[in-house]
């Protein structure tokens, strides 16, 4: 109970200390669309930190649907009000609230499968594959949309997706992935450099073919089971910690 306890308080001021003034930076500043856009994506995805404090792995899951719970009604009852004008960012009706509840449904899933099915001693897949797509997505976005010059046209690819947006998605989760691994996980740089170079195309294919936001959940899970297949490998060859 007391590590959970330790959980809930560094998740609650998680929330506090970054997520708020986050909130206020929209407010008060003139932020790029889509730069506010990816920073609450990053920010969000840095949850799966405290949330891998608590004791047990219900009580993270718990403390996610429970912030789900509380501001997913507060910003339907703010959707009319100039303060959810000023922080939302969204590029059609009701998608920031959306994402929202895609995105706990996403670090949810991957506490369960990462921790509660696997055991304990594999919950770090779970902050890799939120650091692969909360960078990786950023990345993709940003450097899309600001250096995208070859659109990537094909039946499954839906909006403006570019070559250049897809290697940055690539480059970006490949270093998050390396370095999550190698510095969280604690694994052989070898084996993080290995896994990273291996999941982190995955990624970007995922992410290119993902439609209506759903990237959100499409890309941490197949990082989560590409980085798991891969592991579990060199666990076998008696290569990783």
């Amino acid at each position: 109970m007391h590590n959970d306890l330790t959980g809930l308080g560094l998740y609650v001021g998680f929330l506090v200390v970054v997520g708020l003034p986050t909130l206020l930076f929209k407010v008060y500043f003139k932020v790029p669309f889509e730069v506010m856009r990816k920073l609450y994506h990053i920010v969000i995805a840095l949850t799966i930190f405290p949330l891998m404090a608590f004791r047990t792995w219900y009580m993270a899951v718990l403390a996610a649907f429970a912030f789900a719970l509380i501001a997913y009604p507060a910003l339907v009852l703010l959707k009319n009000s100039a303060f959810y004008r000023r922080i939302a960012v969204e590029r059609e009706d009701g998608e920031f609230k959306r994402s929202l509840i895609i995105v706990q449904a996403s670090i949810t899933l991957l506490i369960i499968v990462f921790w509660a099915i696997l055991g304990p001693e594999w919950k770090y897949v779970a902050v890799v594959a939120m650091m692969a797509w909360g960078l990786g997505d950023a990345a993709a976005a940003l450097v899309g949309k600001r250096f995208g010059r070859r659109p990537i046209r094909h039946a499954w690819v839906k909006g403006a997706k570019t070559v250049e947006g897809t290697l940055a998605m690539a480059v970006a989760a490949g270093m998050a992935l390396f370095l999550t691994l190698l510095l969280y996980a604690g694994q052989p740089w070898g084996v993080s450099l290995a896994v990273a170079l291996l999941c982190a195309p995955v990624c970007a294919a995922v992410e290119l073919f993902s439609h209506h936001g759903m990237d959100t959940l499409t890309v941490p899970i197949s990082a989560g089971l590409a980085v798991l297949s891969w592991m579990a490998l060199f666990s076998s060859l008696g290569v990783v910690i």
